[in-house]
């Protein structure tokens, strides 16, 4: 799914820690995945408006972050507040960074550019557990493809819960280009003593999911 067509999955929450960034790509568009000091987390196009550079490449200070090339900063708007070269100039308001709004759910960053798109729901909030991240070498249909034969239960067209070895695992699959995706994956239920087993059994079958998927790809 497009940014503008709705809520997408771009990150999982634990992986953005405060006053950090991160890069990720939607669809070929470049984002930036940032959280400010305060907690909040930020999507934006990950361009400074000034020369190009990636801001993920950057540095968060509070709620702004600066671009790494020539230091200018952006408040959580994405308006540029601050030029070092030209510390006393009142910057102009058209320097700003395009944003996206960002929403946390589920343990999972999402970001959309059509605020009004349903959010995929799975009822009432009963925590969620981190399992990770994983980047396959095949399209985001094919990964979903995959999911669908290990009977996920679809929530929306990206999303959904698979029952795996007597827990409930929530599904986000972000569509990187066409023969790339990210499939994002978090326990669903409150913590347990156990969690850290569990995550690691999951995380283990997902990698084996990624090698069939990445050998069906190369030899299609």
């Amino acid at each position: 799914m497009k940014l503008e067509a709705g809520w997408v999955p771009v990150a999982l929450s634990s992986s953005i820690e405060a006053a950090t960034s991160a890069g990720a790509v939607v669809e070929g568009s470049e984002i930036v995945v940032w959280r400010d000091n305060s907690g909040v987390v930020h999507v934006w196009e990950d361009r400074c408006p000034h020369r190009g550079m990636r801001m993920s490449f950057g540095f968060v200070r509070g709620d702004h972050i600066a671009c790494l090339y020539h230091g200018w900063q952006y408040d959580a708007g994405g308006q540029c507040r601050y030029i070092p070269a030209h510390p006393t100039l009142d910057v102009p308001s058209t320097i700003k960074v395009p944003t996206y709004v960002s929403q946390e759910k589920y343990g999972i960053v999402w970001a959309t550019a059509s605020p009004d798109a349903a959010m995929p729901d799975i009822g009432p909030a009963v925590g969620s557990t981190p399992v990770r991240s994983l980047y396959v070498d095949c399209s985001a249909a094919d990964a979903i493809e995959a999911l669908d034969a290990e009977g996920l239960e679809h929530i929306s067209t990206d999303t959904g819960l698979l029952a795996c070895d007597g827990d409930k695992l929530f599904i986000a699959v972000q569509a990187i280009t066409a023969t790339k995706a990210a499939v994002h994956v978090v326990l669903v239920g409150p913590p347990s003593a156990d969690n850290a087993k569990r995550q690691a059994h999951h995380a283990r079958r997902l990698e084996k999911m990624r090698y069939a998927l990445e050998q069906a790809a190369e030899f299609a």
